[in-house]
């Protein structure tokens, strides 16, 4: 009788309880940083009153996806919805309001709307559409090329609309593309894109160039259980390369040399590189490691010597500068690395236990630009401290694992790949901001899940934590 009258009894309460925590708790802390003279959290001509309306109409919409709408709905609808998004999306490069620098908001009557924060869901379910039908694998071309049509789609759209961190929440996915069966060689690529064009903007693109080539032997020697070889093999080639540009900086040699030493590198890695790649294409098509080798390490090259050209070109001079103080390539507190210096002077004197709800002086008298947004983790490490900032990652953590844990126990194939992408992509806000905020990311514009203000963030994350949880649900019934 009581199985009857309570069938949702089910539900994963875990994640309904730390969604509810966290929106709490962002609420009072905004209303902490904003409240001025006002005592009251439900004044609604302000950001705090305004923000629990959408909480509120999170909430309901959240029960309407678990309640209402069947849990068939989403995989039937992926396409239609991912569809929409991608028009919103282009509608939004014609005719949406600019804000910090970003064109990515529709202007709705007196709301605004971020058509960014729902393309996660729909090309969360977008691609777990994709990736669940019978016999998919990412070991065919056609497959990966299907998979990144969905993902590559709206981060190109995005990107347009200079919302560089809303694009970056989508290398979440291939953490996810992993997990289905993704060659692991592929992450080691992205860290080695990572690491070349820092190293490219830090030192030189000669260096870059010579570590590219050092990992490149590295993993070659290693592959074939020659250690030793390619431990002697590696040094000698780095050191042999280090007296290079010394070399060419010879009176003699220098009045007949019109290139630099990367050039020349380049020149050198890129001929040898496609002569092997002609070779074992027509010699030896089954050697796949060593073509594939040489095909990256000419990628590797051309992406080096391109670095200069996207860094002073193509990104935006407030994009350039985070980046030069994050790689501590500038040191202006007063200027471009404002937000971060207040940031962590905010965080560092909260301490322990924190100065106490609206006693924080840093974030409460406006020092910490947008206190409420992107740095509101600054606000709870000022007032509540350490213990504060421990909670609220103890929250954030639960609901990451517990939603990889019930993706892993899925039956359905679609609710474990749309669950791990729910995972990732919440994973990756928190990652992002929360390093932003203490010095260990580069400061980028992207919202603290469930806590930050903000009502499209707030509606779309909760919407794609309440279609997990259905699903989920849907799920256990099997």
């Amino acid at each position: 009788m009581n199985r009857h009258k309570n069938p949702y009894r089910k539900l994963d309460w875990t994640l309904i309880g730390c969604w509810l925590a966290l929106v709490l708790f962002g609420w009072i802390n905004i209303f902490s940083v904003l409240h001025g003279e006002s005592s009251n959290i439900f004044d609604f001509h302000q950001k705090y009153g305004m923000h629990f309306v959408w909480i509120c109409i999170s909430l309901v919409s959240a029960f309407l996806i678990i309640r209402v709408i069947p849990a068939n709905f989403w995989q039937g609808t992926a396409w239609i919805t991912y569809g929409g998004v991608i028009l919103l999306l282009m509608a939004t490069l014609v005719m949406g309001v600019s804000s910090h620098g970003s064109q990515s908001w529709i202007q709705i009557g007196g709301f605004r709307l971020q058509p960014a924060e729902f393309s996660k869901i729909t090309t969360s379910l977008a691609l777990a559409t994709v990736m669940s039908k019978y016999g998919f694998s990412l070991k065919t071309l056609p497959n990966i090329a299907r998979v990144a049509a969905v993902l590559l789609l709206p981060m190109a759209i995005i990107l347009l609309e200079n919302e560089t961190g809303s694009m970056l929440v989508y290398v979440g996915f291939l953490v996810v593309l992993f997990r289905e069966g993704m060659s692991g060689w592929i992450l080691v690529i992205g860290f080695l894109i990572v690491l070349e064009f820092i190293l490219t903007i830090i030192t030189s693109p000669y260096v870059a160039l010579v570590v590219g080539l050092a990992v490149f032997l590295m993993i070659w020697f290693f592959k074939k259980d020659q250690y030793l070889l390619g431990v002697l093999v590696t040094t000698l080639t780095v050191v042999a390369l280090a007296f290079l540009p010394k070399l060419l900086e010879i009176e003699a040699v220098a009045a007949v040399n019109p290139l630099p030493a990367e050039t020349w590198l380049a020149i050198i890695l890129s001929v040898v590189a496609l002569f092997y790649i002609i070779k074992l294409i027509i010699r030896s098509p089954r050697k796949k490691f060593e073509r594939n080798a040489f095909i990256v390490l000419l990628c590797g090259v051309l992406f080096v010597l391109s670095v200069q050209f996207f860094y002073h070109h193509v990104l935006q001079d407030h994009q350039r500068n985070r980046i030069d103080v994050f790689l501590g390539l500038v040191d202006d507190p007063k200027g471009v690395g404002y937000n971060l210096h207040q940031s962590m002077v905010a965080i560092g004197s909260g301490g322990f236990a924190g100065k106490g709800f609206m006693n924080g002086t840093q974030t409460s008298l406006g020092y910490v630009p947008e206190q409420e947004t992107d740095f509101i983790f600054c606000t709870i490490g000022e007032e509540w401290g350490f213990l504060g900032a421990l909670f609220i990652l103890a929250l954030y953590l639960t609901i990451i694992f517990r939603i990889i844990i019930l993706a892993d126990r899925a039956k359905d194939s679609f609710t474990r790949i749309y669950g791990y992408c729910v995972a990732m992509c919440i994973a990756v806000h928190i990652v992002i901001n929360i390093g932003m905020t203490i010095g260990l990311m580069p400061v980028i514009g992207i919202p603290l899940p469930f806590l930050s203000y903000g009502g499209s963030a707030m509606l779309a994350f909760t919407a794609m934590l309440a279609i997990f949880i259905k699903l989920a649900f849907e799920d256990r019934k099997i």
